[in-house]
């Protein structure tokens, strides 16, 4: 009797643990930039896997190797046989690879192009939405939704539809919202592309954005759309009404993040993902979401364009770096880890048992890394954090320096290379607030041209100097993980503003 009851008693937890788990367990890689090689896409999938991932929701944006519509692949682009490679990969993992193709929003990197560039919303030099009204718009992501649909074998298509800030801007848009509304002008639109979607065997998904900001013609969507409720740490109703989401009946996931704003290639604000998970993943599973996909933004998904004459595109720059998603392993555990918990993770306590079974460290240099991690790293304006407001750079430099003289200073026994990306993301932090506090000195009243070789003295000294070094760390730690342009591009990118400056004060000096 024993013996059964102990079998029974397995047998309920065991589907207790399956209440509370939700069907899909995903994560979300965009490759607007930081595209990584096939290689460590697919031992990232196995990693995944490990976690109690089954689900990779892939934005290959211009790295799909497009045929009919060759000209949008950028020079990092992939072959066909290397995203059926891929899915192959992931599917012995039992993994479902769900393509995202964007096709309103977000859509530069086809817009950019003269053979679509007619289509935009705007004719300002704006070109990330496409006009939903336009002839040809519907016509043309019907057509790239085959061919991305052709290479995945998902029953799923995410079709985007986030941050269509345009709403209405062409005068033909502005009449439409005037006399239908925004909601519908983004409904009808958005039903085009899930009809799209649904010929071609699959189902539509879409972020749930805009429509929970116009929530009006909610019930006009196919009732087989998949809403994602996208909550990177703000209140539930950061939006708009998500009680009328909910209220509609259609399925809907969520979507946490390891990395977003305020992030950038220098500062990660730790404290607001460990929080993301924590909160929004019981609620979702509290208010009865059936996914969960976590995004890991490289970039804000915005660009910055330089621009010839009559609106002519000759080169565009993804907005906002974060640091390589390789270093964000203990995040991705936690959310491995959050997703089989019916309560909500403790992130302290996760961090803690993490640090001494990851890398084998003391007690004490465990609570130290977490109180590093909460450290606040915000985004440096006029000389000051936040927006210009808080403490001054050179504060903030002295902290970062301090903790990162208390990562130097820990025990480390295992997987010390996982460990060394945080030393190379805080002597990254340091180089960037040397800089910006020397920048800071440089824009006072107190600036003047007798002081310029004194100031690229210093700049040389705390910034240039430390580059080659920096440089070396950065491609040996990401090599094989990262297109090697992508190396290349990301270690550039830090001397773009003090490359700049100390040449500005060269030619100050006699």
């Amino acid at each position: 009797m024993k013996r059964i009851a102990a079998v029974m008693l397995l047998v309920f937890s065991l589907i207790q643990a399956k209440a509370h788990e939700f069907p899909v367990r995903g994560f979300h890689i965009d490759f607007r930039t930081q595209v990584m090689t096939l290689d460590a896409m697919k031992d990232f999938a196995t990693e995944l896997s490990g976690f109690g991932i089954n689900t990779i929701v892939m934005e290959w944006e211009a790295t799909f190797p497009f045929d009919r519509h060759a000209v949008i692949c950028n020079p990092l682009s992939f072959s066909k046989e290397d995203v059926t490679e891929f899915i192959t990969h992931c599917a012995g993992l039992g993994i479902d690879v769900i393509p995202l193709q964007q096709c309103f929003g977000h859509v530069e990197y086809i817009l950019r192009h003269d053979r679509y560039s007619h289509l935009k919303e705007t004719w300002q030099q704006e070109i990330s939405q496409i006009c939903p009204l336009k002839s040809g718009s519907a016509e043309l992501f019907a057509d790239i939704f085959a061919e991305v649909a052709a290479l995945h074998p998902s029953e799923y298509f995410h079709i985007g539809g986030d941050e269509t800030w345009l709403l209405g801007k062409c005068p033909h848009c502005r009449k439409y919202a005037e006399k239908h509304g925004k909601s519908r002008l983004f409904v009808d639109y958005v039903v085009k592309m899930c009809e799209a979607v649904t010929s071609l065997g699959k189902r539509p998904v879409l972020w749930a954005d805009i429509i929970t900001k116009y929530p009006e013609a909610i019930d006009l969507l196919p009732k087989n759309a998949i809403l994602v409720d996208w909550n990177y740490g703000w209140n539930i109703r950061h939006f708009g009404d998500i009680d009328k989401v909910i209220a509609s009946g259609l399925e809907i996931w969520g979507a946490p993040a390891i990395r977003s704003h305020p992030d950038n290639y220098y500062s990660i604000d730790w404290t607001k993902h460990f929080n993301n998970q924590k909160d929004f993943i019981p609620y979702a599973r509290q208010a009865g979401y059936d996914g969960m996909i976590m995004t890991s933004w490289s970039t804000s998904g915005g660009y910055g364009f330089f621009w010839d004459q009559h609106n002519v595109i000759t080169e565009m720059d993804p907005v906002r770096q974060v640091f390589p998603m390789k270093a964000f392993r203990m995040l991705i555990a936690m959310y491995g880890e959050a997703l089989k918990k019916e309560a909500s993770i403790n992130p302290h306590d996760f961090v803690l048992h993490y640090a001494k079974d990851r890398f084998g460290i003391s007690d004490s240099d465990a609570e130290k890394l977490w109180e590093v991690f909460n450290t606040p790293q915000t985004i440096i304006m006029h000389g000051k954090a936040e927006q210009g407001k808080g403490d001054a750079v050179s504060v903030i430099r002295d902290k970062a320096v301090s903790d990162r003289d208390i990562l130097y200073a820990m025990k480390v026994k295992t997987n010390k290379a996982e460990f060394n990306m945080f030393l190379l993301m805080w002597d990254i932090r340091v180089q960037f607030l040397e800089y910006k506090t020397i920048e800071a000195e440089i824009n006072s009243p107190d600036f003047s041209r007798a002081k310029a070789s004194e100031m690229l003295a210093r700049l040389n000294d705390k910034v240039l100097s430390v580059n080659v070094k920096l440089n070396k760390r950065f491609a040996e730690t990401f090599k094989g993980y990262l297109k090697p342009q992508e190396i290349e591009y990301l270690n550039a990118l830090r001397l773009r503003q003090s490359g700049r400056t100390a040449q500005m004060l060269k030619n100050m000096i006699p």
